[in-house]
Formats: C-alpha cells, sequence, structure tokens
C-alpha cells in the first residue's frame, strides 16, 4: 500500500456478468494502476476465470453458493445475492475509513429481486446502508456532467416535480462538481416540459416548481441558470457552455449522456457520505465470459474515483 495514494475499493459486479472481466482488464492498465491502492471485492473464484487481477488485493468473498454450477451469463438469484454482498463490503469499508471510495461493476436488478430482496438500483441500497434519504444519481464524462432529481421511479411520479428536492438536487450536484475539480461549476437547469413550458404555453411547472429552486440556490452564491429548455441545453454544454445539467427525470438526463460518449460516461451517486463511481452500462450476460467487454467506463469511473478521493483528502486539510 502506498500510503500518499487513497485507497479505493472495486466491487465484482454480478458474477455472471462482465463485472469481473472489466475490473481485471482496468486493472491490467498502466495508466490505471497508479492512480490508488486498489482492493478488487469479489469471488476470487470467478475473477480467476476472467483473467489474472494485477495491482491490486483482493478480498475475497465467496458468496456464491452453489458454485460448480455456475457460469457466465446466466441469471440466477445465487449471483443477484453475491453481488450485493460485495456492495454490502465495499460500502462499509468506505463507512470505516478503510477504503476513501468504492467503484461499482454492474450487478443486474433481476437478478437482485430473484433472490427475494427489494432493490431498485445500486445508489438506494447503498444510501440506505448509509442512512442518507437525499442520495442523487450524476453521470460524468470528460465533456460535461448531468445530475437527476429523479431517477428510478415512473414518468408520472417524475413530473410530480418539488422545489425543495430541485433545489437540494442542484446544490448537491455544484458540491460534487468541485470533488471532480471544478472551482465554480457553471450550472444548467433543465425544464419539465417542452421549451420548458414556453412561458405557460405547454404547462406552468416550470415557472411554479424550478424557477423558485433556481432562485433560492443563487441566493447561495450557485452559479445556476433556467428553466432551460431540455432539447437544446445538452448541446450547449456539450460544446462548453456549462459544466453541469440538472435533468429533471431518469431518461431526460440518461439518453443525452449516452448518445454523448456512453462508454466513458460514468455513475457517480451524491447526497451520501462516501464516494462511489460506477460503470454506466449493464451486465451484459450475451458477452459475458467471452473476452468482448470494452472497459473503458470501468477505467473512467476509477480515475473520477480517484480524483475525487484525493480532492476530498486536501478539501480536508
Amino acid at each position: 500500500m502506498n500510503n500518499s495514494l487513497p485507497t479505493i475499493a472495486l466491487t465484482m459486479g454480478d458474477p455472471a456478468g462482465v463485472g469481473a472481466e472489466v475490473v481485471v482488464k482496468a486493472l491490467a492498465d498502466p495508466d490505471i494502476a497508479p492512480l490508488a491502492n486498489w482492493i478488487v471485492c469479489g469471488d476470487a473464484r470467478v475473477l480467476a476465470l476472467a483473467g489474472e487481477v494485477r495491482n491490486a488485493e483482493v478480498r475475497d468473498i465467496p458468496a456464491l453458493e452453489d458454485f460448480e454450477h455456475f457460469s457466465f451469463g446466466r441469471l440466477s438469484a445465487q449471483c443477484g445475492a453475491a453481488a450485493v454482498e460485495y456492495v454490502r463490503v465495499a460500502t462499509e469499508m468506505c463507512k470505516s475509513g478503510e477504503a476513501g471510495a468504492m467503484v461499482t461493476a454492474p450487478l443486474n436488478k433481476e437478478a437482485v429481486t430473484l433472490s427475494g430482496r427489494r432493490f431498485s438500483g445500486h445508489t438506494e441500497y447503498i444510501a440506505g446502508l448509509c442512512g442518507s434519504n437525499e442520495s442523487r444519481m450524476l453521470l460524468a464524462c470528460e465533456r460535461m456532467a448531468t445530475v437527476h432529481v429523479s431517477t428510478h421511479v415512473s414518468l408520472a411520479q417524475a413530473c410530480a416535480l418539488d422545489t425543495a428536492r430541485i433545489a437540494r438536487t442542484i446544490e448537491l450536484g455544484n458540491d460534487a462538481m468541485k470533488l471532480l475539480g471544478f472551482a465554480r461549476p457553471r450550472i444548467a437547469v433543465c425544464g419539465l416540459n417542452p421549451h420548458a413550458g414556453e412561458h405557460g404555453l405547454f404547462g406552468t411547472e416550470d415557472q411554479r416548481f424550478i424557477l423558485p429552486a433556481i432562485e433560492s440556490m443563487r441566493g447561495k452564491g450557485i452559479d445556476c441558470s433556467g428553466p432551460h429548455a431540455g432539447d437544446t441545453i445538452f448541446l450547449q454544454a456539450a460544446r462548453g457552455a456549462y459544466d453541469l445539467v440538472v435533468a429533471m427525470y431518469h431518461d431526460q438526463g440518461h439518453i443525452a449522456m449516452k448518445l454523448i460518449d456512453f462508454e466513458g460516461t460514468v455513475n457517480i451517486s451524491i447526497g451520501i457520505p462516501i464516494i462511489r463511481t460506477s460503470v454506466d452500462h449493464g451486465t451484459a450476460f450475451d458477452i459475458a465470459g467471452q473476452n468482448k467487454v470494452d472497459a473503458r467506463s470501468m477505467k473512467q469511473a476509477m480515475r473520477m474515483a480517484a480524483r475525487m478521493a484525493a480532492n476530498r483528502l486536501r478539501q480536508a486539510r
């Protein structure tokens, strides 16, 4: 262990998915390995099938009850349960201070549900372990970032806007961007309706709920503007006009980010007391175990976790 570097836990994700492979491939990159002290939380048997783990300690968690019948690419309850256990261990490492951040490989929500656990996503689960009730999802690539007011809820529920939640999302996004190295982030806030309501022509929610949130955050010194039309603001941000876009709901932000840079986009959980980044892709059962997966998203997630952990250490001094 290098005491001058942050220690970061990596979770293996669903054993039957591509998580083990992206972890192994990312750690083999000579540009990634020196960024932190890496600890892989997963099943050593599955990792061995994916390849040799280099430049990291393996925290073996043999949570697969029936390894004899394990195979890549197959949805199963035992893999879902194991994936959650890796996340739990890594979260506890961060809470105790053993690790300064965690990076998660993908798990499968259906597999977790088959194990008998109610599960809506990594972000919500980790927030629960940390006792936090205000977590948000932030997607970031080198060109821009997006934070979501709501994520894994129905569109009807997402459209029931709350000014206080929007304001807190702006504030949390501002804090996260500072950890990523932006001294004064430039933040654009999306409207909900087409053309941000067109002055009430297409709905009044933008003026009634979103604008007051923006004004309250400006009063706190945050550089934010809007509400902006969702069909144009992402292009402006991608061209450098803004550092962060606040999206009102899941697809408003996700579609734009995945079009702009699918492989290089990282999922960052904010509003929780620990740093957590993740790949922004799924378990890819169709190619698991075939040495076909692209590890660029995992590498970027590891870079951002290392950057945020190092900046948090500097801020604490």
